[in-house]
Formats: C-alpha cells, sequence, structure tokens
C-alpha cells in the first residue's frame, strides 16, 4: 500500500519541482530586465513661452485674484526629488503641483546625475555688462493656495551646490510670494556674494524678517538648508544643524497668489536668478514641532 501511495505521490513532486524552477527562471528574467532598464535621461530641460519681462514684481500684487486668497486647510507635504528625467513632468514625489521650465535670453535648465539620482542645474553666474541680456531660466508652478501656509508652522528647504563664481547679491533658491506691494512671502536664499543662506517671511503688513548665520555654503559642496517658522521663531538649519534664528509675529499670516518657484522670482530681468545646482525641495505645512 506505501507503494502505490509513492508513486501516486510522484506526479505532484514532479509539478513542485518544475514550478521551482520556472519561478526561479522568471525572477532571474525580471532582475536581468531590471538591469537593461536605462536611469532616468539628465540633460536639457524645454522651457515653455517666455512670459513677459515683469522689472517690477510690485506689478503683480494685483494679478491672479480672480479668486479669494486661500491656505492650506490641513498638513501639506511636497517633495521635487527631479529624478524623473527629461521626458517627463517635474511634479513633486505624489506626481503632483507640476513645475514648468521658463527661460529667457537662452537660458535654461539642466537636469544632471547626483548621487543615484538627478538635481537642477541653473544657467552659470552670469558675467555680461548688461544684466537685461544675461540668460535666465528658472522653475515655475501653478497657483497653489494649499501652499500658503497662513500662521501654520510649517518647514522648506532644499539641497544646494554653489562654488564662489555662482555667488551674487541675489541667489534665490525658492518662494512663494513677494516681499513687496502687500503680496508676503516665505523664500529661502543663498544673499550676498558672502554666500550666505537665509530664510525670509514678508507679511502681508509689510516687515521683512531674516534668519541669516554668518557662514558661506558657496564651497562646491552640497548642503542641506531647512527653514522652520512655528510661533514666533524662524530658524534656518544648515546640513541639520540650527545655524540662525529670528523672531517674527505669531500672527505674522502668508497667503499669495502666486506660484511655487525655484531658483529666482521669475524669468524676467532682476530675478535675483540663482546660479549652481538643486535638489530635494520640499515644504511641509502643518505638523511642525519645530
Amino acid at each position: 500500500m506505501s507503494r502505490i501511495r509513492w508513486w501516486l505521490a510522484l506526479p505532484g513532486v514532479l509539478l513542485m519541482v518544475v514550478g521551482l524552477v520556472l519561478a526561479h527562471r522568471d525572477a532571474t528574467a525580471a532582475r536581468s530586465a531590471a538591469l537593461r532598464v536605462p536611469p532616468p535621461a539628465a540633460g536639457v530641460l524645454p522651457s515653455v513661452t517666455e512670459l513677459p519681462d515683469l522689472a517690477d514684481p510690485s506689478d503683480l500684487a494685483d494679478q491672479a485674484t480672480s479668486r479669494r486668497v486661500g491656505v492650506a486647510d490641513g498638513p501639506v507635504s511636497l517633495r521635487y526629488t527631479f529624478d524623473g528625467g527629461i521626458h517627463q513632468p517635474i511634479t513633486d514625489v505624489s506626481g503632483e503641483h507640476e513645475l514648468r521650465p521658463l527661460g529667457q535670453n537662452g537660458g535654461a535648465l539642466r537636469l544632471v546625475p547626483q548621487g543615484v539620482g538627478l538635481a537642477v542645474a541653473y544657467p552659470d553666474r552670469c558675467t555680461l555688462e548688461r544684466e537685461s541680456d544675461c540668460p535666465r531660466a528658472i522653475l515655475e508652478g501653478l497657483r497653489d493656495d494649499s501652499l500658503n501656509p497662513g500662521t501654520r508652522p510649517m518647514e522648506y528647504g532644499a539641497s544646494v551646490l554653489m562654488t564662489r563664481g555662482d555667488v551674487a547679491d541675489g541667489a534665490n533658491v525658492l518662494q512663494k510670494g513677494y516681499s513687496v506691494g502687500g503680496v508676503s512671502q516665505y523664500k529661502l536664499q543663498v544673499d550676498h556674494r558672502l554666500g550666505h543662506p537665509s530664510c525670509v517671511l514678508v507679511g502681508r503688513l509689510g516687515g521683512i524678517y531674516r534668519a541669516e548665520p554668518w557662514l558661506s555654503v558657496a564651497d562646491g559642496r552640497w548642503h542641506d538648508l531647512k527653514c522652520v517658522r512655528v510661533g514666533d521663531r524662524l530658524t534656518l538649519h544648515v546640513d541639520g544643524a540650527e545655524r540662525a534664528w529670528v523672531r517674527v509675529p505669531p500672527r505674522l499670516s502668508i497667503a499669495n497668489a502666486e506660484p511655487l518657484r525655484v531658483g529666482g522670482k521669475g524669468p524676467a530681468r532682476g530675478n535675483d536668478q540663482f546660479a549652481g545646482e538643486i535638489d530635494n525641495v520640499f515644504i511641509s505645512i502643518g505638523g511642525v514641532d519645530g
């Protein structure tokens, strides 16, 4: 009887062995296919149609106000890694909040290798005699009131790579809004020719609040910059360490109809153009402990 049961079990054993062999073959084929998938493509990002030359940002205070300006009604978190390559729209990691490359005077953005991913490289610092002739390029989103924090706690920042040749009187990393015209603003910049990073908040009633340390990040190395606004305090962190802070009015509210911009306050002249590379741009509203 046991001999009969053994022969009856043999087909099942053979089927199990065949199944294991096929599974191993499929797994090997999948790994080989994954190795053949090319990495995200680096290269030049095609710019959309240039915007009109708006020399005075205060002129923008009355634009894009067809509906009442709102604020985030709950926690918001977005991050741009720029790892999708030049053939994909530039969105945050959730596939939303698209950014468009904008340029003037031949200014263009490039995606360049950074670690295992990509970063955005901006035009070289311009040395032309007339600033109006300089190549300029930024990333710009659409109006998105969910990125307005109001008085809520928030964090925002990016990783930057700059050299001494990239510095200027103004080099904006990311911003939403303007500091003039009663628009309100939050901004991260590497300001002055000393290469100092700084965090800036401006309310609709004016008053510029800036946290700026006496250190340079224009040293040819990557640095992680983070601005934190909680209550009456705006703090700048560099590479994970708190380096500067400033007191702000707890009731200071930031809400505007301007889009998120990365690398400058616009593509037009006088845009505080960033030079160098930017990666890992992030914004978090609500749920911030400081």
